[in-house]
């Protein structure tokens, strides 16, 4: 693996957000909001031009450049909310394939996600929202040399999108990780209306779908804690660069919004708010630089690392959103202003692995209190 050094790092965040500013501005994010979808057109370009879902990819399939340039990529797509597909393809989906150690899947599937032809879907959890296998009823069994998925599957991230899906599901001999084509027999697609406009989310049915095992069979655990790893970290990411916008907004807007002959921003209250933002965002930027720069070196201190990443990054981005609302007065509370959608982006990502309490209880299951 060649990690990315600082100054690859910066050429691709400079790159990555030249792109986005001209190609996937505000109107572009709203019109694909009132769809519930993608831009598939805008996912091909960032893969044939900038070769963006190679970073989350193996070495052998055109990636191997480290977490720190996940962590960058993440940072910028959250900082301009751009409807790619690139959590649930690259992040979760692509994860999960390289955690299998299964070669045929891997040839057959990361070269189309890394040209961008391939959307793929990670279906994980069931309607409680939790991480935990033990609680899931989807199921998959072996039939005539044919493997067959039955249950359903709740917030799927792009899962109402996505060509292949990719689910966890129960066996005889413990969880296994298998393949489901959309648009096979069995499967049903319900997109569901979730708080956050920007990303869609969809349940999905299977009645004895068609499936293909991926990995080994009961083999698929270590998948699935691969895969919140590097959730949690690439979450982290997403929620400092929403921050970090959001705190540019703020600050923009009290340098121009003027009351009683003077800009709001010189008023004591604003000041402080304002440097109480940056404090926030600074400090999850910090802890998931630390993430990725030591999960690289050293894997085995990945999950804590990228845990607690993700704690302070969601309370931090919670808290920026929130205050950016406050900041802009009047204005920050209509639909006209992008303030909402960053706020709504916050509050789901908060309860994507079931919210803070569950967050901070893994935390301290990983640190052995």
């Amino acid at each position: 693996m060649t990690i990315a050094n600082d100054v690859e790092l910066e050429q691709l965040r400079d790159a990555l957000r030249g792109f986005l500013a001209a190609a996937s501005g505000e109107p572009v994010v709203r019109a694909v909001t009132e769809v519930n979808g993608i831009d598939r057109d805008l996912w091909r370009r960032l893969a044939s031009e900038l070769g963006l879902p190679t970073v989350g990819l193996p070495e052998r399939y055109g990636g191997g450049h480290g977490l720190p340039a996940l962590r960058v990529a993440m940072e910028e797509l959250g900082r301009s909310l751009a409807p790619v597909p690139f959590l649930s393809t690259v992040i979760l989906s692509s994860t999960a394939l390289a955690a299998s150690a299964d070669d045929a899947a891997c040839s057959r599937y990361l070269p189309l996600i890394a040209d961008g032809e391939l959307v793929a879907a990670l279906a994980i959890v069931e309607h409680d929202g939790r991480w935990s296998a033990c609680d899931w009823t989807t199921r998959a069994r072996h039939c005539a040399g044919q493997w067959h998925v039955t249950g359903e599957k709740a917030f799927v991230v792009d899962g109402a999108q996505a060509d292949t899906i990719f689910v966890f599901a129960a066996t005889t001999e413990g969880l296994g990780l298998f393949a489901v084509d959309a648009n096979t027999p069995g499967v049903q697609r319900v997109p569901m209306t979730s708080l956050d406009l920007t990303r869609a989310f969809a349940r999905i049915g299977f009645d004895d779908a068609d499936a293909e095992l991926v990995g080994e069979v009961g083999a698929a655990a270590s998948a699935l804690a691969a895969v919140r790893d590097i959730a949690h970290l690439a979450l982290a990411a997403e929620n400092v660069g929403g921050a970090e916008r959001c705190l540019a907004l703020s600050v923009d807007y009290a340098k121009t919004r003027q009351q009683f002959g003077r800009p709001i921003g010189s008023f004591q209250a604003i000041k402080h708010l304002c440097a109480d933002m940056l404090v926030h965002v600074e400090g999850a930027r910090a802890a998931t630089a630390e993430a990725a720069a030591a999960g690289s070196e050293q894997p085995q201190r990945l999950p804590v690392l990228a845990s607690v990443a993700f704690v302070e990054s969601a309370r931090a981005f919670f808290y920026v959103a929130q205050e950016t609302i406050h900041v802009h007065g009047g204005i920050g509370f209509t639909w006209e202003h992008p303030a909402h959608l960053y706020f709504r982006r916050a509050k789901s990502n908060q309860l994507m692995f079931g919210g803070p309490a569950v967050d901070y209880e893994n935390v301290l299951t990983l640190i052995g209190v």
